[in-house]
This record gives C-alpha cells, structure tokens and sequence, in this order.
C-alpha cells in the first residue's frame, strides 16, 4: 500500500488547504442557505403562534415588539396611529400635518436602554424623521451603517439620540404596519454592539413579520369596533337616570362583557307608578350582538308601556308573552318585575324564567326569594304567579341578569353563593351599592351583566302617605273632604284643599256608583300629591261624552281639568282610581331641586 504524502512528513501546500476550504464553502452554500431560510421559515410560522393570541390592541403590539428580540433585533417598538387606538382606520398622512401615534409597545435586550417614546403617550412623527417617510411612503426605510447625523432623524429628541450612539446602536430599520390596505402604524428595528447590520434579507423577513402582526393588530382594531358599537346601542336603550322612587333608593350598573358576540341582550327599567309605588324589572333576551340589542330595545319599549298602566307584574309579564312571540327574530328572553308599594313597604314580585332575586336584611343576612320561575317570555306558556314579600326598612332586595352568575371556571352553585355572599353585609351608599356586588363577585364573565339594588327607606319623618278605610254608604264623601282637609293642612298645602276636596268627591261617588262601595283613600305627598280611592268593582272608568241636558259624566272631565294626570289600575280585589297634582311652588330662595 502506498503511504500517502503527508504521513510521510510531507504537509500540502497553503494554496492548496485554501483552495480546498473555498470549494468546501461553495459546496456547502446552497445547503447553509437552505437551513437559514428554514429556520426564517420557521421563526415566522412561529409567529402566527405567539402573536395575536388576543384581541387587544396593545397586547397584540406587545407580543410583536417581545417576538422580535432578539431574533430579529436588539431593540424594538411599536407606535400605533392615535385612530387606530379609538377603533377607526388610521390617518391619511399628510406632509403638512404630521401623524399622531402613540407608542405601545417597547422591547430591547438585557442591559440596552435607548429611552424610546414612552408607552401610551402621544409621539409626533416630524417631518425630518424617518418614520414619517415610512407613513408616508408605506415602503420600509433601512440604514445599514449609521454615521452621527442619522441619530438625530431615527431617535424621538436629541437626548435619546445621545443616549442611542452611547449604547452602541448602529443600524435602524422601520416597516409600516398595513393590513386590508388600512395603514395602521409602524414598528422601529435597531441593532447594537458587535451584531451585524441589517440586511436586505433582514429587511423582506421584517416586512413579511410586519404584514402578518398587521392583520391581527387589524383583527384587535375591527373586534374593538364592534365592541364599541354594540355596547353603544346597549347603553343608549337602557334608562340613563332613574325616577324619584319615594320610599325606595335604588342603584343600577351595566358591565357589558369583553366579548361584542356575548353583548346586546341585558336591560333593565324603573318607573315611577301612581300612589308612590315603583315599578323594578330586569331581562336578559337569549341571544347576543346587535340582533339581541335590537330586540332588547323593542321588548324594553313594549315592558315600559305596560308598566307605565300600572299593570300587575303577573298580568305585565303575560301580556309582554304576547309581544315577544310577535316578534319576527322569534327569541325568547327571561324577564323579572317586582313592585314596591311604600305604604306597607311590601314588593310583588313575579318571574318568567329568571334568576329568583336576593333580599338583604337589614343585619346583613342575604336569602334568595321563592319566586315561581315561569316559562320564558315568547314560549306562550302563561299564566305567571307572583309572591307577595315584605321589605322593611334597611332591607334591600337585588336584581341581576345571568352574566353575573355565568363563568366558563365556576359552577352556578358556587357563582350563586358568591352573589348572596356579596349581597350581604355592608356595602356602599348610593350609586356605588351595585359596583361593588359587580366588584365582589368577579370571575371570568362570558356575559354582559345588570345588577338592580333597591333599598327600603323611610318615606318620610312627618308622614308623607296616609290611609284611611271609608265607609261603603253615603257618608263616604263627606269623611273623605274632611280628611283630605286635615291632612293638607298638617302638610302645609292649604292651596291644595278645594281642589283636592272636589276631586276626592268625584273619586268616591264613582266608587260608590259604579264600584259597589269605595274602600280606602290613600294620600300621597312626594314630588306631587296624590289622592287614591279603591273599590272591588271589576270596571275601570273612562271619560264619557256628555250632553248640555245629561246630568252626569262630567266628573272625569272635571278630574281631567284639574289634575296634571288621573288613571286607574286593576287589584287582586277590584281597582284603584287615582289622581295627582302639581305642587305648589314656595316663594323665596330656590331649594335643592329648584323649588
């Protein structure tokens, strides 16, 4: 066997070793560069994985920003267009009117601090910047190899410019982020110390990282849209202020979900009833989005109305059946109505398939109510039965919608444990009341939620109702003008009481006429006067016609004139006819409200 040069002492010339790597290098190129542009492959599939795992703006751009170092660069940050961050799409730039952006996203390595744009303020791209070329443009804008004049144009002011060259940066690249042709921002690339500049290779793999970060930045923008937009419409058909509710404070809160599908079908509504009595009703409609707020608003209209005629809240739900099965979406929805009545401080409740609502004892102690849970509104399946609970003074009696109980983690069970626990015990005064049940429940709600707290309060310290039981024969009317006449004075309403007695009379001859024999008059004083008469008969009155020569008819006419309103509502025992006026206006320094 022929020994071969080298084991014999004898070394190939240097030429030879060199010529030999360089055809090495040339061989082995292809197969490098196939390896980088898998592992870029790569690295960008990766990003689909790891960026846009949210539908958060900033998230999103938080993701992209730590997704790129330092694989991609020593120093990153992502500013947004001010438009973008309110759910619209971005601006036209302009050359004469620089672009507002907001800075929402800083990554950088160990030990690197360029002092960028501070995350959440407001970063005004001048024209001598380079990001405004790039808005401008939409193309990215790269230098290699930075001389000392091209701080002044990358770094936001001077001083973060000196503090840039001091650590050591020396190339800077910026993409634009565009997606569906919307321009949306831009996000600024940097390397420093002994890292290669950026390549043109660098340049394509940050463009491409950039169209795919900008759909799902875009993605965040369209969802925070819809949000916005259906949250909108679901506030504006919910009541923005409450009534005066005599005897009763009441607190309301909307926490819509994070989730536009999940939002759209939650209300609620107060209204003020004849006699002093509140009206109280939450609904949740079975579906979600803009459908869902649609229907929330028509069923809302319709509910109103009905309670507006001062309808039982057994006789309201079954009537409200009728409206939602005539609705062409065909949904169905769960509703509650309680009516309070401050006079005995006693609620009617009734219930079409929602929640049972919780009293709050004055001691603390939360209990949910016995309510007959029935069918939903638009099943058809009626009639519904009510509960009669009494409500005494420091007791609260809370109405929720479903969302606040609901949780993808928790079981209903425990949700509702934890709803009677944060109803319970102290809680804030006034508006902050349902907050803080909000607050104290938490979890990881899939739905909007309402939460409706209504308190028991004294009416009055000098008595502002008063009852009295009349007799069933003549001599009803005239210990009804003698009341009315007592009491005014005690009231202080001396200007009130011919009018008051005339009225009175008309209400009790009605009664007596057409309602077998009157039962009670109740009077009222809150932000009017109201004086009430019930009967058992089973016909409520209405305003007749009536000729020069009739010799009756005219007292509803009468009662019309002088009263700013008058109705009638049916009882489980017969009805109630009511009126009310004005209160009388005091001379001197205007109180509270004006008066």
């Amino acid at each position: 066997m022929r020994e071969r040069p080298w084991r014999r002492g004898v070394r190939p010339r240097p030429s030879a070793l060199v010529g030999g790597r360089r055809a090495l290098r040339g061989a082995l190129r292809p197969m490098t560069e196939a390896l980088g542009a898998r592992r870029r492959l790569a690295w960008l599939n990766e990003a689909g994985t790891r960026i846009g795992t949210t539908l958060d703006l900033r998230r999103t751009a938080e993701e992209l920003a730590e997704f790129t170092v330092p694989e991609l660069a020593d120093g990153t940050a992502v500013d947004l267009l001010d438009p973008v961050l309110r759910f619209q799409e971005g601006d036209r730039v302009r050359g004469s009117e620089p672009p507002r952006l907001r800075a929402m996203a800083v990554s950088e390595i160990d030990g690197l601090d360029l002092a960028p744009d501070p995350v959440g303020e407001l970063s005004v791209h001048s024209a001598d910047r380079l990001g405004l070329r790039c808005l401008t443009t939409r193309e990215p804008v790269l230098i290699a190899r930075m001389t000392r004049s091209d701080f002044a144009v990358v770094a936001p002011t001077p001083e973060s410019a000196d503090i840039m060259r001091r650590a050591g940066v020396h190339s800077y690249l910026v993409v634009p982020l565009i997606a569906r042709g919307v321009l949306l921002g831009l996000a600024d690339f940097v390397r420093a110390g002994s890292r290669a500049p950026f390549t043109e290779g660098d340049v394509a793999l940050a463009v491409e990282l950039a169209s795919k970060a900008a759909v799902y930045i875009d993605n965040a923008r369209l969802y925070g849209r819809e949000r916005e937009h259906v949250v909108t419409l679901q506030r504006a058909l919910l009541p923005r202020s409450s009534p005066s509710t005599p005897g009763l404070d009441v607190s309301s809160c909307y926490d819509p979900a994070a989730d536009p599908a999940a939002v759209g079908g939650d209300w609620f509504d107060v209204v003020a009833l004849p006699s002093g009595r509140t009206a109280l009703m939450v609904g949740d409609v079975m579906g979600r989005g803009l459908a869902a707020a649609a229907t929330m608003g028509r069923l809302r209209t319709v509910a109103r109305t009905l309670m507006a005629l001062d309808i039982a809240p057994e006789r309201l739900l079954a009537r409200l059946d009728l409206a939602a099965r005539d609705l062409e979406e065909d949904q169905c929805a769960t509703c509650l109505c309680a009516v309070y009545d401050p006079c005995g401080s006693t609620f009617r409740i009734a219930s079409a398939g929602h929640p049972p609502p919780l009293l709050t004892s004055a001691d603390g102690t939360a209990a949910y109510l016995d309510v007959p849970a029935g069918a939903p509104l638009g099943t058809g399946v009626i009639p519904y039965d009510p509960v009669d609970c009494s409500a005494p003074e420091g007791s609260r009696l809370t109405l929720y919608t479903d969302g606040l109980i609901r949780s993808r983690t928790v079981g209903l069970t425990a949700r509702m444990d934890l709803l009677r626990e944060a109803a319970g015990g102290a809680v804030p005064a006034g508006g902050a009341v349902c907050r803080a049940v909000t607050e104290r429940v938490g979890g990881d709600r899939s739905d909007d939620a309402i939460v409706l707290v209504a308190g028991a309060r004294p009416l009055g310290p000098d008595g502002d109702v008063f009852v009295r039981t009349l007799p069933p024969d003549g001599k009803a009317a005239g210990q009804a003008r003698t009341t009315v006449r007592e009491q005014l004075v005690k009231w202080g309403l001396q200007e009130l009481v011919d009018t008051t007695e005339l009225v009175v009379s008309e209400l009790v001859g009605n009664a007596l006429r057409y309602g077998n024999a009157p039962g009670e008059l109740r009077l009222l004083r809150n932000e009017r006067l109201s004086v009430e008469v019930s009967d058992t008969g089973p016909d409520l009155p209405q305003i007749q016609h009536a000729d020069v020569s009739d010799e009756s008819g005219r007292g509803l006419q009468l009662i019309n004139m002088l009263c700013r309103r008058w109705g009638s509502c049916r009882t489980p025992s017969g009805k109630v006819v009511w009126a009310e006026q004005d209160l009388p206006v005091r001379a001197g320094p205007a109180g509270p409200h004006g008066q």
